[in-house]
């Protein structure tokens, strides 16, 4: 609810009187305080008022920690109510999650000194709010990033699956035979080798077992996956669609196409359409002879058809777009993006913390349409990364809808070669490299690490790419000693090592010294040695025998 004046002023005073409380926060705020600070003060209070069922979170400036009244100057203006303050809101919904921001703002004058009184809504079901992508939320006096129990919690409130629902007035008669065909072809093919007892079930039998049919009735899944085109009706109101829409060199709609449920048989319906030809490009400026490949992937096109069905929101009653011009394809999906941020998505380990049409994305995993065991934007990326174009570029700017471009012709010739001269180049670094491509400003710490490994050249911000590759690749290499290789492909050596013969922790020492930092003293690299070893046996893939000192580590088996 939002206060009338004299209504926050008396729930002031009953705030002050009260024992903090981890919806409460208090800051004197003199005459300015740190934006960022600010919404991570958003996003901690947000989401503290969710996990202790409280109608709100409060943030007080004008107020010292003892709960006595100092005042505040935080964006004063001659007359209340200040513009500034007014900004806030809007300022603060461009950096969180679906646009939240302030239920309100008050100005109030308390002891004859002005408070500013942020009323925080708590986070959104099951949905922890984020500040800039992250996360947070207090621990005692400090903001933190959300510890993963916290996150759990707020995860696993209960959410409405729409796709689970049961469309009561449809039945099996309502599918597409030639879909439900093929959804159980691919299903026995996954799964018939380790059960064979599919081979004999009925076609019923396994829709049941994808869970598109529960106790005989249809599920919306089954519908959107497997439905006639004109069993939609029984969606009361949301219609399904895929619209593919062809631009020309000046954007105007040259062609479209309308494609209807089922979608499991209509993406390569879709990718038929996508004028893919073939496309010539040099990335080795010492051969005379280019590299011809297909403008776009066909497996990537699949991929982010296959995410879109998984991940539309059809409550929304939009549809999923393909757009195609000159230099791109734009996909774009109705609902807010799960991850939150790129940056997110793309870090390593990542899985999402819930699917927004659970059931529906689990029987397309069951036929083979998506794998739940990794993060398909992270496989995008890296397959245009090995095709040496463009990375995808993601619009999340409107909260509702995702936005992603896959570019289908090189936009920056250093780059493709950088990326031929340096297979592995990590994952981040060919990001920010793109970034640059892009016209795209980075952050100057990303630039430092770039430019020491002679990627970048040129003055921040304006940076370009290198055309030095030579002198990068000297750099490339100085850099990977010194900094090592990450632990990921430290444990592989050492698993290597191990399948050949049993080593002890010495051993195992000498066998990696050239893939550890370089500026570690001895004792450092026995400690990352065992630090690594103790990782990958509470992984349960080895284990020791022997005394501490010369224990022999083992391969497990």
């Amino acid at each position: 609810m939002v206060y009338r004046p004299e209504e926050g002023a008396n729930k002031v005073q009953r705030l002050l009187s009260d024992v903090e409380t981890e919806v409460v926060e208090y800051k004197s705020a003199k005459n300015n305080f740190d934006f960022d600070d600010l919404g991570k003060y958003f996003s901690a209070l947000s989401n503290e008022a969710n996990l202790r069922h409280a109608d709100a979170g409060w943030l007080l400036f004008g107020v010292r920690n003892d709960r006595t009244i100092c005042g505040t100057g935080y964006r004063k203006e001659a007359h209340e109510p200040s513009v500034g303050l007014r900004k806030l809101k809007h300022e603060v919904a461009l950096y969180t999650n679906s646009g939240m921001t302030f239920e309100e703002i008050y100005e109030l004058t308390i002891e004859r000194q002005r408070v500013v009184v942020f009323q925080i809504p708590p986070a959104s079901f099951a949905t922890p709010t984020t500040w800039k992508g992250v996360p947070y939320s207090r621990e005692n006096e400090s903001i933190v990033q959300m510890p993963a129990f916290k996150l759990t919690a707020i995860y696993s409130q209960a959410r409405p699956d729409w796709s689970s629902q049961l469309a009561y007035d449809a039945n099996v008669g309502d599918l597409d035979s030639d879909a439900v065909a093929f959804a159980c072809e691919e299903y026995s093919k996954k799964y018939a080798p380790r059960q064979r007892a599919i081979e004999g079930f009925s076609s019923e039998e396994i829709l049941t077992k994808i869970g598109l049919l529960i106790h005989g009735h249809v599920t919306n899944a089954a519908l959107v996956l497997l439905g006639k085109p004109e069993s939609t009706v029984f969606l009361g109101g949301i219609e399904p669609r895929i619209t593919w829409t062809l631009y020309n060199s000046a954007n105007d709609v040259v062609s479209y196409e309308h494609f209807e449920p089922p979608f499991i048989l209509q993406v390569d319906k879709v990718l038929g359409k996508i004028r893919n030809e073939k496309y010539r490009f040099f990335t080795d400026p010492n051969t005379l002879f280019p590299e011809v490949a297909q403008r776009y992937s066909p497996e990537i096109i699949r991929e982010l058809l296959h995410n879109a069905i998984a991940h539309q929101d059809y409550r929304l009653s939009g549809k999923i777009n393909l757009l195609e011009y000159e230099d791109r394809l734009v996909f774009m999906n109705e609902g807010s993006f799960i991850p939150g941020s790129i940056d997110a998505a793309l870090a390593v380990g990542y899985k999402p913390p819930y699917y927004r049409n659970s059931l529906l994305a689990k029987a397309m995993s069951k036929v083979g349409m998506i794998d739940q065991n990794a993060i398909g934007i992270r496989n995008v990326f890296e397959m245009q990364r090995k095709r040496r174009l463009p990375l995808p570029t993601y619009d999340l700017s409107n909260r509702s809808r995702v936005s992603v471009s896959i570019y289908g012709t090189i936009l920056d010739e250093k780059y493709s070669q950088l990326l031929a001269s340096f297979p592995d180049l990590d994952l981040q670094s060919v990001v920010w490299l793109d970034m640059i491509q892009k016209g795209l400003v980075i952050e100057r710490e990303q630039a430092v690490s770039l430019r020491s490994r002679g990627l970048v050249e040129g003055r921040y911000p304006r940076l370009i790419i290198s055309s030095d590759v030579a002198n990068a690749m000297g750099k490339q290499k100085e850099y990977v000693r010194s900094k090592g290789l990450d632990n990921r492909i430290c444990k592989e050596l050492i698993l290597e090592l191990l399948r050949s013969r049993p080593s002890s922790r010495l051993e195992v020492l000498n066998a990696i010294d050239h893939a550890l930092p370089g500026a570690l003293s001895a004792k450092q690299k026995g400690e990352r040695v065992s630090y690594l070893l103790q990782s990958l046996r509470k992984q349960g893939k080895i284990y020791s025998e022997g005394a501490t000192s010369a224990a022999k580590w083992h391969l497990q088996e």
